[in-house]
């Protein structure tokens, strides 16, 4: 039963109700705890997605250039067979590389999405923690790296381009950002290696 206190008794008492500093304190140093044991497990899982996403972006490239070598976007030798293409022009950022025959355009619509359109001054794009770039060949097969700010090396071969091309991919920040690069060919094979040397 409740019984209502009468008006004159002297023991009517107010509580307060909350939380002291101590007990404040304490659940501050639980949730610094967590976190710390959650950011190695969060760092991980940043570091796997940007791997998963490396070996997809390489995927994407060898549809892409499949793609453009069979419309014959380039065919530099007129003979027919398409050559494969460089990130710039995969992407629409440069002209396809002609020769200087006919009128300079871009291929349109690009095969590759805006996210590969920003070719840096080393002809590499920067995307989810890595870096990509293609090599294309000489005439002995040597491979050429990208031009800066995209488009083909001035040294590569009609003939050899018909046959080969390689895509890499390491990590901006080895251990921080990716730990294995990868690699890409002309017949899809995808290679990877830890970045531990």
């Amino acid at each position: 039963q409740n019984r209502l206190p009468s008006t004159g008794d002297a023991r009517m008492t107010k509580t307060v109700s909350g939380f002291t500093l101590i007990e404040l304190m304490i659940v501050v140093a639980v949730i610094a705890i967590l976190a710390l044991l959650a950011a190695p497990n969060l760092l991980a899982a940043r570091v796997g997605a940007n791997e998963t996403s490396a070996i997809a972006s390489l995927r994407n490239l060898a549809t892409s250039q499949h793609q453009f070598q069979t419309s014959t976007s380039v065919d530099n030798d007129t003979d027919g067979n398409g050559e494969y293409g460089s990130l710039g022009e995969l992407a629409g950022v440069v002209p396809l590389n002609t020769r200087g025959v006919g009128l300079p355009q871009t291929l349109d619509p690009p095969i590759l999405a805006a996210t590969f359109q920003q070719i840096n001054a080393a002809g590499e794009i920067a995307r989810s923690g890595y870096y990509f770039t293609i090599f294309l060949p000489d005439a002995g097969y040597a491979f050429v790296q990208e031009a800066a700010g995209g488009g083909p090396g001035a040294a590569i071969d009609d003939d050899s381009c018909e046959a080969a091309w390689c895509a890499y991919a390491w990590p901006v920040d080895a251990s921080g950002t990716g730990n294995r690069a990868f690699f890409v060919n002309q017949r899809g094979e995808l290679l990877q290696t830890r970045m531990d040397a």
